[in-house]
C-alpha cells in the first residue's frame, strides 16, 4: 500500500549531504528531522516516481518556480502543492503576490538563482527573499515527499516544517483534482 515513505531507504539527511543540491545541505538546520533517499534521477518527476517508489501521490508535494510582475518590480516564489492537486497560479498566487503578470519561471533562470535542479527543486535552501507559498493540505498533510535540489534524491519530511520556513506563508491555493 503506497505510503510517504514507500520503497526507500531514508536516512537522516544531515549524514548524507552527497545527496543534497548545497544549498539544501546548507539550509538543513531550518527543517528537523529531515530524512533523505537517493532515487533513479530519471523516475524524479512526480508520476513515474509515486509509482516506481510505491510512495502515496497525497504525500508527495511538488515545488513550482514562480515569476511574478508588477511594473518594473519582478518577485520569484516558491509554490508547494501535493500531488493530488494544482496550483492556482494565475488567480490565488498572483493576487497574493500582488501581481499584475505571473509566469512559471524559466527553467534556466531558476535553475541559476536557486543552485538545484529543475525537476528537484525545493524551498528548502531557496534564496532568503523567496516567498514560499504553502498551500494548506501540504502544510497538515504529516509526512511529505519533495525534492532534494538534485534529480536523484528526495526529502521527507512533516508538511508542517516547509510551513514553519522563515519565509513560508500558509495560503489556501490548490485546486483540488480529486
Amino acid at each position: 500500500m503506497p505510503s510517504a515513505e514507500g520503497n526507500l531507504t531514508w536516512e537522516p539527511a544531515t549524514g548524507r549531504p552527497d545527496l543534497l543540491a548545497p544549498p539544501v545541505a546548507a539550509a538543513l538546520g531550518l527543517v528537523p528531522e529531515v530524512r533523505v533517499a537517493a532515487i533513479d534521477a530519471n523516475l524524479a518527476d512526480t508520476a513515474a516516481f509515486c509509482e516506481a517508489y510505491d510512495i502515496a501521490p497525497e504525500a508527495s508535494a511538488n515545488c513550482v518556480v514562480v515569476e511574478a510582475r508588477r511594473g518594473e518590480s519582478t518577485t520569484l516564489a516558491a509554490v508547494m502543492v501535493l500531488a493530488t492537486d494544482r496550483a492556482d497560479i494565475n488567480k490565488v498566487v498572483r493576487r497574493h503576490l500582488g501581481a499584475r503578470k505571473i509566469s512559471f519561471a524559466d527553467q534556466a533562470k531558476a535553475q541559476q538563482l536557486t543552485g538545484m535542479q529543475q525537476g528537484g527543486i525545493t524551498p528548502v535552501g531557496l534564496p532568503a527573499d523567496w516567498p514560499v507559498l504553502v498551500d494548506r493540505a501540504v502544510a497538515e498533510a504529516g509526512p511529505v515527499v519533495v525534492g532534494a535540489g538534485v534529480r536523484g534524491a528526495k526529502l521527507l519530511l512533516e508538511g508542517a516544517a516547509l510551513a514553519a520556513l522563515p519565509t513560508a506563508e500558509v495560503v489556501e491555493l490548490a485546486i483540488r483534482e480529486d
